[in-house]
């Protein structure tokens, strides 16, 4: 079963070391990267549960190193429709 993991920084600094850091520390899968806005940007990445929780542990730590983490969050069992609104 696929998992979803969504983490948002403020500022594109922090969410390309914590992206970086994330698809380096397990296999997961780069599903999509939203610009909110007012500097707001969000990655979500996609895999099985224990990979979603080490990729998002791994980024939260590496994104609020160099810039501002807003959050960071893994859904174990998304329901599908959740899954194909983001293409997953």
């Amino acid at each position: 079963m696929a998992s979803l993991g969504i983490l948002e920084t403020r500022g594109e600094t922090g969410l390309m070391q914590a992206t970086d850091a994330m698809l380096k520390a397990a296999d997961v899968k780069l599903v999509k990267s939203i610009a909110i806005g007012g500097g707001y940007v969000t990655v979500i990445v996609q895999g099985d549960v224990g990979s979603v929780k080490a990729a998002i542990d791994a980024g939260a730590e590496a994104g609020g190193r160099v810039g501002e983490l807003v959050a960071a969050h893994v859904i174990p069992r998304p329901h599908d429709a959740l899954l194909a609104s983001f293409g997953a």
